[in-house]
């Protein structure tokens, strides 16, 4: 187990204590200076125990002899209780349904450096006196609809109906080209069956809005299979085409993928009764949809 970089004017620090902060943010400080004292940090090859050693552009700085990586895993792992704004669309002893923002992640995790959404719902249960519980997820910038346990029974509950695909699900996307009037994609994804129904709402200078219903829940998987059947999102640069994105967000500050969760609905034999619940349009994508002068005062969404 070991950990190498070379130094660089980029990274560059002086002192190596300094030097090895700044390019393990993970590691706690005490642990720096634990792995200098115990001769477990090489310069070039040679053990240093000398915190305020100076480097020199070109230097190969080492740890030997430890997992760094537990370091990165620790962090990713801490939740920490934090305040921010929560969307409520509904709430109940059993669940709280958001309408969840894009570009909120929903739990820590690599690349992620901001607060998260399962860190808000912590603060927000510590007030109300609940544990959270994530049952199913939304793409970092995908947003909407959102259902979030408030117990272990509720959890197990909820978890088991979207496994069983008991939970509708229904978004809004705007999508390159124009579609057909109604469609089926059941391309595989992954090895396993996936499906997405979709119905065109309306269409516009070669773009299309269009309703989605997905009857499983695979990783990307409207992105994925729209941009199969060559209507890939607008605003998805993963799976679609990057040069039309750029244009779409000349004209339009469109910032993200146009795919938003409009409803979720629980079938009459989970709780007891049927709950459906429907997350508003995000004004982010109304002004785009204005801009493109779709006519949304008309649109059933």
């Amino acid at each position: 187990m070991s950990w190498e970089v070379v130094v660089t004017e980029e990274n560059y620090y002086r002192r190596l204590d300094k030097f090895l902060r700044k390019n393990l943010p993970e590691v706690p400080l005490s642990a720096v200076y634990k792995f200098i004292r115990k001769g477990k940090v090489y310069v070039n090859g040679k053990r240093v125990k000398n915190n305020s050693l100076e480097l020199e552009v070109g230097d190969r700085v080492s740890i030997r002899f430890v997992d760094i990586d537990k370091f990165r895993r620790r962090k990713e792992n801490e939740l920490v209780p934090q305040e921010i704004p929560l969307d409520i669309v509904y709430e109940d002893p059993n669940m709280i349904v958001l309408n969840k923002t894009a570009g909120i992640a929903l739990h820590p995790g690599k690349n992620i450096h901001v607060t998260t959404l399962i860190e808000g719902l912590l603060y927000y249960g510590n007030e109300k006196g609940f544990q959270p519980h994530l049952v199913h997820r939304l793409d970092l910038n995908t947003s909407g609809a959102l259902i979030v346990a408030k117990n272990k029974e509720a959890a197990r509950i909820l978890t088991d109906a979207f496994k069983r695909r008991l939970i509708g699900k229904e978004y809004i996307a705007l999508v390159r080209g124009k579609t057909e009037t109604k469609g089926v994609v059941d391309t595989p994804l992954d090895d396993q069956p996936a499906v997405t129904e979709y119905e065109l709402i309306s269409f516009k200078d070669d773009l299309s809005l269009i309703r989605v219903r997905i009857k499983t829940g695979r990783k990307h998987q409207i992105r994925r299979h729209m941009s199969i059947i060559g209507h890939h999102v607008v605003g998805d640069n993963k799976y679609g085409d990057k040069a039309f994105n750029r244009e779409i967000k000349r004209k339009t500050g469109l910032k993200r993928q146009f795919l938003h969760c409009l409803k979720l609905s629980i079938p009459e034999g989970i709780f007891g009764k049927k709950m459906v619940f429907t997350a508003p349009l995000p004004s982010d994508l109304t002004a785009v949809l204005k801009k493109l002068r779709f006519e949304i005062s008309h649109l059933k969404l």
